[in-house]
Order: structure tokens, then sequence, then C-alpha cells
């Protein structure tokens, strides 16, 4: 089982995070951020990893610390739990029709980092309840690096807000669901090695 936890306390988040790769999607979140759990919701329903968070930030001043430092940890956990990344399929890719809005996410479990997004400026959408828009933007980035994967997301058209990021967050766990299946096949790189 790819099974990953851990637990991580700084002067601005606490943060327990478990997290199972070969799980059903199932979700378990207490982090005082409803939109924050609701975009997380459908990382796990569609990638299929299981995902148990508990996290307490310093949200009277702003959400920031609380999702970046999620972002941090959750693409630590999602590395180590790739283990040697020996019969995965590596790469997935989705194109996620939500209503009017077109999104398309891409992922490379390469070992690298690389981060580029396309599409309308999620920092002028206002704020969900406490979570500022921008944030999703900070935590794609934020978990595409610490899960040393190369992440293109290309929203294509939409209008409404909500799509947009909902569209991303489920296209993200459809991307995620192909590249960490096994394809037994042994690594996926001409290299040997996948670090």
């Amino acid at each position: 089982m790819r099974i990953a936890q851990t637990e991580r306390k700084t002067n601005e988040t606490y943060i327990k995070l478990k997290i199972n790769l070969d799980g059903s999607g199932n979700y378990k979140f207490d982090t005082e951020i409803p939109f924050f759990e609701h975009m997380l919701s459908h990382i796990s329903k569609h990638s299929g990893i299981d995902i148990d968070l508990f996290l307490r930030g310093d949200i009277e001043i702003d959400c920031h610390h609380s999702v970046e430092d999620t972002a941090i940890v959750f693409g630590k956990l999602f590395y180590e739990a790739l283990g040697d990344k020996k019969n995965i399929f590596r790469y997935g890719s989705f194109t996620l029709p939500m209503d009017e809005t077109l999104t398309t996410v891409a992922i490379d479990l390469s070992g690298r980092f690389f981060f580029k997004y396309l599409g309308p400026d999620l920092s002028k959408m206002g704020r969900f309840g406490i979570y500022d828009s921008e944030l999703t933007y900070e935590f794609l980035q934020k978990f595409a690096m610490h899960a040393r994967i190369n992440l293109h997301v290309i929203v294509h058209y939409g209008k409404n807000r909500h799509h947009i990021h909902e569209s991303i967050f489920k296209a993200l766990g459809k991307s995620i669901r192909i590249a960490i299946q096994s394809d037994h096949l042994g690594m996926p790189s001409t290299k040997g090695i996948l670090e």
C-alpha cells in the first residue's frame, strides 16, 4: 500500500495529514476553510486517493499560510508514497468540461518540478467565503514543487468563477489517477530511474 503520513507544526500552521494512493477516494477534513475542503474533496474523489487532513492556521490573518503549507505537506507525502515509481503510468492528462468551462490538466511524475498555468487571472476572482481566489494558483504551484512533478493547467474558457476553480481540482484529480495507476511495464523511464 502506498501510504504516507506526517505531522507538521510551525508558528503559522499545524497540520496532520495522511494519504493512501491506493484508496477509494475517501476523505476527512477539519480545516475551518469550507471552500478549500470542497476543492480538496474533488482531488480525493477523482484521483481515488484517501485524504485525512487536520489543519489549524492563522486564518484570523488570512488563509494563505494554511493553503500553502497544506500544499507543501501534501506534495511531500505524495512524493514519498510513490516510492521508486516502478510500474506506474507516470503521465496523466484530462480535459474536463464543467458547464460553460473547459479545463485541461497534464502531469508528469518525473521527479522534476515545473508549473505552468494558462487561463483567467485567478487572483481577480474575489473570495469564496474566507478563501482568496489566488490561493488556488498558490496551492497548485507548491504542490507541484514539493511533489517534484511537471504540472500544466489550462483553462480554455469559462465564465463562472466557481466552475473554473472546481474544474481545475477535478481535472487534477483525474490526471493524478491516470498517472499513478499501475501498467506493469517496469520503470517508466529509459534512464532506469525517476528521482
